[in-house]
């Protein structure tokens, strides 16, 4: 799973503004609190520019946010101070830029989330793998594990071999779309054009062509045309079934309990377009814990 945020992350959030943020909030608090977890540590695996974390936070919850991008962090971490100035008691989420298919904690956490199609970036069935048992082992005894993820019929239906382009103010973008059906592998080729400069009035001048047919004059208040710069960004994706889902969460050891169609809520279908799952952790005990908690001490 390479870094493919390097100049996204500057636009991310603008260009992402579709994205239901707070419905998803409610729907993964609504399980939690359901659940009985109400407060403590929650981890957010590939959190990006910490839209979800920071909402997660502010419902009650100490945040740890995971992600591969140093740079969609630097963008949460900024999001971070002004949130802090606006608190009366000094408050903080850790943020921790790991790779999510060897990430680490100080201990375990009540819950783990990840939204946002992050897990489709893992291209690799046995590394999809390795991040569930990590997650396993990382979750309290009978924590909860919700996750979302784009399946096939998004890649090679709605969004399908497509290409889509938008002008915007302060970016532009291309954004061409290639699956590869054999290998369920998405590519998504996008081109981004990023303002680098303000419009600023030019100085009025004129010049003149002697000993020709023509004058050109510029007017007083001529707005020179803002400057953009070119970036290209390849963006690499697996489509995963539900029923390989189910299958790696239980070599994993978890326990899956229930998914729907993050749209309607209701049972996925074959057009679903993205899955919410929800899974438990097995194996471990409080006095299986205790004891190893002991024995670190």
């Amino acid at each position: 799973m390479d870094n493919s945020y390097s100049y996204f992350s500057f636009v991310y959030d603008k260009l992402m503004d579709n994205i239901p943020y707070d419905e998803w909030t409610d729907y993964i608090c609504s399980i939690l609190k359901k659940d009985g977890i109400e407060d403590g540590i929650i981890t957010e695996l590939g959190c990006g520019t910490g839209q979800m974390t920071e909402r997660l936070f502010k419902a009650g919850y100490d945040m740890i946010g995971i992600d591969n991008s140093a740079e969609m962090l630097d963008v949460a971490e900024e999001s971070l101070s002004e949130i802090q100035s606006e608190m009366e008691e000094m408050t903080s989420i850790l943020y921790l830029n790991q790779d999510m298919r060897e990430f680490e904690l100080y201990g375990t956490v009540r819950a783990i989330y990840s939204v946002c199609d992050s897990l489709n970036y893992i291209t690799k069935k046995e590394d999809l793998l390795k991040v569930f048992k990590l997650v396993n082992n990382y979750l309290d005894p009978q924590g909860l594990f919700i996750f979302d993820f784009h399946t096939e019929h998004y890649y090679k239906e709605t969004v399908g071999d497509n290409t889509i382009a938008e002008v915007r103010d302060e970016v532009s973008f291309i954004w061409e779309n290639r699956y590869n059906e054999a290998d369920k592998i998405n590519n998504l080729y996008l081109t981004l054009f990023l303002k680098v400069e303000d419009e600023a009035e030019c100085d009025s001048a004129e010049t003149d062509v002697e000993d020709g047919a023509f004058s050109i004059g510029v007017d007083e208040g001529f707005v020179e045309p803002p400057l953009y710069e070119r970036h290209d960004e390849v963006h690499v994706q697996r489509a995963y079934s539900l029923s390989e889902i189910k299958e790696l969460l239980e070599e994993a050891g978890l326990i899956f309990i229930e998914a729907c169609d993050a749209n309607t809520k209701d049972t996925p279908s074959e057009e679903s377009d993205r899955i919410f799952v929800i899974a438990r952790e097995n194996g471990k005990s409080w006095d299986d814990l205790e004891k190893f908690m002991n024995q670190e001490l």
